[in-house]
Parts: structure tokens; C-alpha cells; sequence
């Protein structure tokens, strides 16, 4: 294996393949992996750790570091020494997915484990309180009578929309439930019939009806 790296503005790893094959061309043939910014980090976590298994080295976000010893086996020192390049390799690439801010604050990182779940720490706990406010702003939206219905069904598909990329999922027949019931009280006669009819409504169906 052999790496190039430069640091002046962020790192480059070309790591060549014991088939010859390097890692740029091994690359292209995935989808290109946005640069992580800051927003809807699992969605750009699933797609890293795609790429660092596909590389062979994401054993190193949850294997400990071999131990140095000074009686350590040939065998030992190899095993420690391939630790180390892989964990040197799969930092960079983390690093190399993110913006140049970002980068700025994580290059320092003592290891790949620890830059993960600094990561982890800080963005999945952002993303936990997004989800909370999305299903917050769809379960107690309020349809007024002030406004055309159908501009505040499409705001509340916007929101439905939203959803997915926080991997959230919600049943059709409850998001439809969801929004007949929040239709404005003028709606009253209409929200009834639309209970108690006998087939449920999917929100394309129920669009065509406000």
C-alpha cells in the first residue's frame, strides 16, 4: 500500500490495491459522497462507512489499537503496524468527506474511533432534536381558515417529505388522519364525511378532494 498525503488544504489519500486497483478508481464507481456540512449526518454516515468497508478498514472504528510491547512478535508487530496504516487511512478519508471548516476542527483527531464518535457525539444528537421538532411540527400543525388549504396541505407534505431524511416513517393512513383532522374548524361537514367513508384515502386522494 502506498499513500500520498498533502496537508495543505486537505488530505489526499491515493492508496493502490493489492489488484493494481487504486482507491480513485474504486470510488468512481459509487455514487460521489457529498462533503458532510454539518446537516442530515447518518444519511452522509451510512454512505462513509459504505466506503470504509468497501476499503477494508472500518474494523478500526471498534477495534482497540494493538498494545506496543517490547516483546512483541514479529506477528504482534504486523498485526499493530497494519492497526495503524488502517486507522491512518480511514481517518483520512473521514476527514476528506467533510468541509473545509469542519476539517479544520477534526484534523487533530488522535484516531479514526475517536474522530467518529466525535462526530457521533455532536451530530447525531442534533439529529435527534430535528427529528423531535419534525414530528412536533406535523403532529401540532394548525390549518386556519385565513389561508387557502391547500398551500397548508402542501406545507404539511413538505414536512411528511422531510421525513425520510431522517430515516423517519410514518403510515400513510396516519398522516392522512393527521391532516383531516387539522383541517380548519370551518371544514367541520367535510372532515366528517371524509371519517366515515368507508376506503381509506392515501394523500394524493386526499389532496384531490380539498
Amino acid at each position: 500500500i502506498s499513500m500520498i498525503i498533502n496537508f495543505t488544504t486537505k488530505i489526499e489519500v491515493s492508496v493502490i490495491m493489492t489488484n493494481g486497483e487504486s482507491v480513485k478508481d474504486m470510488m468512481s464507481k459509487f455514487d460521489k459522497l457529498e462533503n458532510f456540512e454539518g446537516q442530515d449526518f447518518r444519511h452522509w454516515q451510512k454512505k462513509m462507512h459504505f466506503l470504509l468497508t468497501t476499503l477494508k478498514v472500518v474494523y478500526v472504528l471498534s477495534t482497540p489499537s494493538p498494545v506496543w510491547s517490547e516483546n512483541e512478535t514479529l506477528k504482534t508487530t504486523r498485526k499493530r503496524m497494519k492497526w495503524e496504516n488502517d486507522d491512518y487511512i480511514c481517518r483520512c478519508h473521514i476527514l476528506n468527506g467533510m468541509s473545509d471548516s469542519l476539517f479544520d476542527i477534526y484534523q487533530n483527531a488522535k484516531s479514526a474511533k475517536a474522530l467518529w464518535e466525535s462526530l457521533e457525539s455532536k451530530y447525531m444528537a442534533e439529529d435527534a432534536s430535528a427529528m423531535k421538532f419534525l414530528v412536533s411540527s406535523f403532529m401540532n400543525y394548525k390549518m386556519v381558515h385565513t389561508r387557502p388549504v391547500m398551500e397548508q396541505y402542501h406545507e404539511m407534505l413538505r414536512i411528511l417529505g422531510q421525513y425520510t431524511q431522517h430515516n423517519l416513517m410514518m403510515d400513510e393512513a396516519v398522516s392522512v388522519a393527521v391532516i383531516i383532522h387539522y383541517l380548519p374548524p370551518c371544514w367541520k361537514e367535510f372532515k366528517h364525511g371524509l371519517k366515515h367513508k368507508k376506503e381509506e384515502l392515501n394523500l394524493v386522494q386526499l389532496g384531490s378532494h380539498l
